[in-house]
């Protein structure tokens, strides 16, 4: 471990050996992190929390984790794949289903939640992976990450894609993220079996067309799609699962599936529908392990290895416990989500073979300045309407 600066010794004495670790799931177990902010002060040795959740770099990021103080407004890029399980074995290009920008304010007591829709149309860098050469060149945002790790598998896809997406939004927005992490969707199975069930407000209805059952109850696919995820047609004899507008307290197999769906939305938003519901279930899953107080040294491991098999994180050369201590006064009732383009497709003519696409609002950029300025606050206040529902 790299030698500690006097600050942060003389903190470690207040809180006495064993390192106390606060563990949070911040936004929904997005990028976990120790925070005594979300869940209760769990005594547990700093060596098992590090394993647990390693710390990644960048491609050409910083080597040494060194302990700081984490002060200022800070911007976490948070991307979920669409990985199928065949990507790492074939080294097909996987893409990001979805982006988003999780702005922190200067004080660390109210956060944003900002999506960045994966059809938006941005210029991607130049990048040369070691084994392919991507020249720059406009395209979908959510290719960013493919055009990073093609080629490649494993943990050097995640390093390579991640690191060409984030050029890419430091292009694109003038936003440089303080950290990142890649989120495994189907990895939060296993966090929402420790946590039993996760409760939230279903905003619209939603049909499935990936989960549904035969006559006998029996599990089957109620539509076919093709590679893309476009929908061919229904399976007959098979009932879709249906999630109607209310709360609803989801298993962890139906709260996935409710968060990847786009096609068969009531408010037909689509993709920004979409959009919203992850935001939604990653805020509610925050909200439940805070609820159910996981302070338990029994459930804490198994919570911990369940957070690192869902997701990989890039904390800049910062511990993890410097995260956790800078974080810990942001509560999950303090995130705020917001709408791009205010939930409305923005027509923009794409180049030859890329498809359809979007841009971006006038007021989108402003927003996304607003979290590079950590001008947030204004932002919302003259924009109420962007504030998704809860």
């Amino acid at each position: 471990m790299p030698s500690q600066p006097r600050a942060y010794q003389s903190r470690n004495k207040r809180h006495k050996s064993p390192v106390w670790a606060r563990i949070m799931l911040a936004l929904g177990a997005v990028l976990v992190v120790v925070s005594g902010g979300a869940l209760a002060f769990v005594q547990v040795a700093e060596s098992k929390v590090n394993a647990a959740i390693p710390d990644h770099r960048l491609a050409g990021g910083v080597a040494e984790v060194k302990h700081a103080d984490i002060k200022g407004a800070k911007n976490i890029l948070l991307a979920s794949l669409d990985t199928r399980p065949s990507w790492s074995a074939t080294h097909q290009a996987s893409h990001t289903d979805s982006i988003i920008i999780l702005h922190v304010t200067a004080d660390h007591r109210q956060a944003y939640m900002l999506s960045i829709p994966r059809d938006t149309l941005v210029d991607i860098p130049a990048y040369n992976n070691g084994k392919y050469k991507n020249n720059e060149h406009h395209d979908k945002i959510n290719s960013a990450f493919a055009f990073g790790s093609l080629g490649l598998d494993g943990d050097d896809a995640i390093t390579h894609g991640m690191t060409l997406l984030t050029e890419t939004i430091q292009k694109q927005f003038g936003i440089t993220p303080d950290a990142e992490a890649v989120v495994n969707y189907s990895g939060f199975t296993d966090i929402m079996k420790i946590l039993g069930k996760v409760c939230m407000y279903v905003d619209e209805n939603v049909t499935s067309i990936h989960i549904g059952h035969l006559a006998n109850g029996q599990q089957a696919t109620p539509y076919v799609t093709d590679n893309a995820g476009i929908i061919q047609h229904k399976v007959a004899g098979v009932t879709p699962n249906k999630y109607h507008i209310g709360n609803h307290c989801f298993t962890p197999t139906e709260a996935l599936d409710y968060a990847r769906q786009r096609d068969l939305l009531s408010k037909n938003d689509g993709d920004y529908g979409r959009q919203r519901h992850q935001q939604q279930l990653l805020r509610a899953i925050m909200k439940t392990a805070v609820s159910q107080g996981l302070d338990s040294p029994t459930k804490l491991p198994s919570l911990l290895t369940a957070v690192g098999k869902a997701m990989t994180v890039f904390l800049q050369g910062v511990s993890l416990e410097d995260w956790a201590f800078g974080m810990k006064g942001l509560n999950p009732d303090s995130i705020i989500t917001l709408k791009t383009n205010n939930g409305q497709f923005v027509n923009v003519k794409a180049p030859p073979g890329v498809g359809s696409a979007q841009g971006l609002s006038a007021d989108s950029i402003k927003m996304f300045q607003a979290a590079k300025n950590d001008t947030m606050a204004a932002f919302v206040t003259s924009h109420p309407t962007w504030i998704a529902n809860n």
